[in-house]
């Protein structure tokens, strides 16, 4: 982090474009070893801004409903494919307008609107997501797999009598995990739906693959490609959305007032409910730039955020020195799941859109106010 935090607004998202092009340059460089094709899930970041810098690494975005196949179609202009638990009737014909792929979450779905799909003059990839009923994630709320999951198809629930026109399998099963959980997946995948993909001609192997992270295993990412290419000879897409943005991003923040109530409390101008929700959801606990754990330095403080919500707490962190209203704090790994999750709960603003380019500048990209919050309430 190398911008001067006094120069921008406060609160505000600051995306470091060095540190964007060196995860698009790893993600490059796994297509250009195997051929798969790399997407961007917009879900985990939207910043459109930056769509055209993307494009130039990746093949395009995925999409979770119409507005963002739009963002995708009118922003990077490359290949759009869009997944829905289930498509609404009235904006089918827009989805269709805008994508390339569609993925079906059941073959009722697809029976649906296959006509429709199919009675386009251009030519539109559709896939079925599968569910192989097997995941690592722990936490349920971001589990696709878990029990009664509304998503995707089982393998006791797959019709192969329904396959006509379906071109691909998708599933996606992770969440911010390694290559080997991939593999696992893989396995299963192919003991079930083996007999299926024979006749496929792409499988997307969806997100939650966290390539970008340090510790990540791209060999292992490499043999999964290479499996389903070389057994089934499937074109392999990838989308992550948090990959692509991982560690790129930061939130700076202003201390507004500070307090004791049992232990020292800062109230700052930025919310755990409103501007990082996964704070709150996943839980987890953001790192800040010079702080340390409880007491781990001399100073302990509980940050809170300016809403009325009790629980708008954001974490207990240690400082050097006492903090002091007009202290700046400076959150870290802030782009992806901030922006596209924030929200203006109790009439708090939302935190303007910067961008730092590589060369040195800072680019206030986007800034809110009252018409932000007022025009989405009637």
């Amino acid at each position: 982090m190398k911008f001067d935090v006094q120069a921008v607004p406060s609160p505000s998202y600051v995306v470091d474009e060095k540190l964007l092009i060196a995860n698009l340059e790893k993600l490059k460089s796994i297509i250009d070893q195997t051929g798969c094709k790399i997407l961007l899930a917009q879900k985990g970041f939207s910043m459109f801004e930056v769509y055209p810098l993307i494009g130039r690494y990746l093949h395009g975005v995925t999409s979770s409903g119409l507005f963002e196949a739009r963002l995708g179609f009118e922003e990077m202009g490359k290949e759009v494919h869009t997944y829905a638990p289930a498509f609404h009737e009235n904006e089918f014909e827009d989805i269709l307008r805008y994508s390339d792929h569609l993925v079906f979450n059941s073959f009722a779905q697809w029976k649906k609107f296959k006509d429709r799909v199919q009675g386009q003059e251009k030519s539109i990839e559709c896939g079925i997501r599968i569910n192989p009923e097997y995941s690592e994630i722990e936490v349920d709320l971001y589990n696709p797999c878990f029990t009664y999951s509304r998503f995707g198809v089982t393998l006791d629930n797959f019709k192969v009598d329904e396959l006509e026109g379906i071109s691909g399998l998708h599933f996606h099963t992770l969440c911010e995990q390694n290559s080997d959980t991939l593999w696992r997946t893989i396995q299963i995948i192919d003991e079930e739906f083996g007999p299926y993909l024979q006749n496929m001609k792409w499988i997307n192997f969806g997100g939650g693959h966290h390539i970008t992270r340090a510790d990540y295993d791209i060999k292992t990412l490499i043999r999964c490609i290479r499996f389903m290419q070389d057994k089934y000879n499937l074109e392999v897409y990838l989308e992550p959305g948090e990959a692509v943005a991982l560690n790129t991003g930061f939130l700076v923040s202003t201390v507004l007032d500070t307090m004791h109530n049992g232990m020292d409390i800062a109230i700052l101008d930025t919310s755990a409910s409103c501007h990082m929700p996964d704070v709150l959801e996943m839980p987890y606990r953001p790192e800040i730039i010079g702080a340390g754990t409880p007491n781990e330095k001399a100073h302990t403080y509980r940050l809170g955020g300016p809403t009325c919500l009790a629980g708008d707490v954001i974490g207990d962190y240690s400082f050097d020195q006492p903090l002091q209203p007009g202290d700046r704090l400076v959150f870290c790994d802030m782009a992806h799941y901030s922006m596209v999750k924030n929200n203006t709960f109790n009439g708090v603003n939302l935190p303007s859109i910067v961008l730092h380019t590589a060369d040195n500048a800072i680019n206030v990209v986007k800034q809110f106010g009252y018409e932000d919050f007022k025009q989405r309430l009637s």
